[in-house]
C-alpha cells in the first residue's frame, strides 16, 4: 500500500515537473539583425531560461511583411532588432502589443522616446549611424579618391563600384532613403538617387550585404550602418568606415511583441532579458558594434559614437508612418527600381 502511494506521489511529482517544463514552452522569434548576433542571443537566452527559441532570421522589411501577413493568425511572438521605422509602422497599424517593461527606466532617452512615440508597442534596443564602408585596397589600386560626402558617391569613376540594399526589403536602405529626403528635400533626394543609380552594381536584399561584398573585394563600397562596416574591419578586412560630411540619419534598432502572440509570457521574458546591461554588453562578442540602449551596458570601443558624427534630427514618427513609408517606397520603385542596372 505504502509503495503504491509512494509510486503515485513520485508519478505526480514527475508529471508536475514535466508540466512546468511544458509551461515554460517555446518562443517564436524573428531576428532582424546579423545572423551571428541572432544565434548568440538565442543561445544565451536558452541557457538562462527553460524556453526553446524557434528563431527565423530575416531583414526588417521582410519581418514587417511577415507579421502583417499573419495578423489574423499570428505565428510569431516577438520581433527583435532591425531598424525602427518598420517597427513603428507595425505599431501604428495595431500589429504589435503595448508593453511597459520594468527595464524602461534603465534605458537611454532615445530608446525611451521610441517606446513613448509608439504607445509602448516597441522599444529601442540599440542605435547606429548610417554611412558607408569602402575597400581601401581597391580604392588605392584604382586611384579612387576617398569619398567623405554623399556628393562624392556620384563620381563617374565609381560606376559599378557601389552597392546598397533595396529599401523594400531592407530597413538600412529605407533609413538611407528617408535620411536623404530629410537632408536634401524629396525632389533633390530622388534626383540624387537617380544619379547614384549609375554607380550602383547591385541592390541587395540584406542591409549589411553591401559592405560584406566590399570586404571580399566584390565591390568597392557599401552604403550601410557604420557599425556593419566596423564589424568587417574587426574581422581583418581592409574596410574603412565613413560618416558623410553633409550629415546622416541613424537607426534605433527596436523590439516588438506581436499582438495576439501565442507565447505572450515568454515574449515578455525575452523582452525584459534583452534590455539587461549584461546581455547588451555581450553583443560585442558577436562583433556587433552598435550603441546599446541600456545606460550601464558596456559600449564597444569600436562602436562609432554619435558625438563624433554629424547627425540629422531624424524624424522617426513621420518616416515610420505607414502612408509616408508607402509613398516613398512606391516612388522609389517607379523612379529607381524600375530603371535599376
Amino acid at each position: 500500500m505504502r509503495l503504491t502511494i509512494l509510486s503515485t506521489l513520485l508519478f505526480a511529482g514527475t508529471s508536475l515537473s514535466a508540466g512546468s517544463a511544458l509551461a515554460a514552452g517555446e518562443l517564436n522569434l524573428i531576428c532582424a539583425a546579423d545572423v551571428v548576433i541572432c544565434e548568440q542571443m538565442q543561445g544565451d537566452f536558452e541557457k538562462a531560461h527553460d524556453i526553446k527559441v524557434n528563431m527565423v532570421r530575416m531583414s526588417s522589411g521582410e519581418a514587417y511583411a511577415k507579421i502583417r501577413a499573419e495578423a489574423r493568425n499570428p505565428k510569431t511572438d516577438l520581433w527583435w532588432a532591425g531598424t525602427g521605422d518598420p517597427h513603428l509602422q507595425a505599431a501604428s497599424e495595431g500589429l504589435t502589443e503595448e508593453y511597459k517593461s520594468p527595464m524602461l527606466d534603465q534605458l537611454q532617452d532615445w530608446a525611451k522616446n521610441q517606446a513613448e512615440s509608439s504607445g509602448f508597442k516597441t522599444v529601442g534596443v540599440y542605435a547606429g549611424a548610417l554611412g558607408w564602408g569602402y575597400n581601401t585596397e581597391i580604392f588605392k589600386q584604382k586611384g579612387y579618391k576617398e569619398p567623405s560626402c554623399w556628393a562624392d558617391l556620384l563620381a563617374p569613376e565609381l560606376k559599378g563600384e557601389i552597392q546598397i540594399a533595396n529599401p523594400n526589403s531592407s530597413g538600412t536602405a529605407y533609413t538611407a532613403l528617408a535620411s536623404l529626403v530629410q537632408i536634401m528635400g524629396e525632389e533633390k533626394a530622388f534626383e540624387y538617387l537617380k544619379s547614384l543609380n549609375a554607380n550602383i552594381s547591385q541592390y541587395t536584399k540584406s542591409g549589411s550585404a553591401p559592405v560584406k561584398a566590399a570586404a571580399r573585394g566584390e565591390t568597392g563600397l557599401g552604403i550601410v550602418f557604420m557599425h556593419d562596416a566596423v564589424a568587417q574591419t574587426a574581422e581583418g578586412f581592409p574596410v574603412k568606415s565613413i560618416a558623410p560630411c553633409e550629415g546622416t540619419g541613424y537607426e534605433i534598432g527596436s523590439m516588438s511583441i506581436v499582438k495576439g502572440a501565442r507565447n505572450m509570457d515568454n515574449a515578455k521574458t525575452w523582452y525584459d532579458w534583452s534590455l539587461k546591461p549584461e546581455v547588451q554588453s555581450r553583443m560585442k562578442d558577436a562583433k556587433s558594434f552598435q550603441l546599446p540602449s541600456n545606460k550601464t551596458a558596456e559600449i564597444p570601443k569600436e562602436a562609432p559614437r554619435f558625438e563624433d558624427i554629424k547627425l540629422i534630427d531624424y524624424d522617426f514618427k513621420t518616416y515610420g508612418d505607414p502612408e509616408k513609408r508607402k509613398a516613398l517606397l512606391e516612388r522609389w520603385d517607379r523612379e529607381i527600381g524600375a530603371v535599376a542596372n
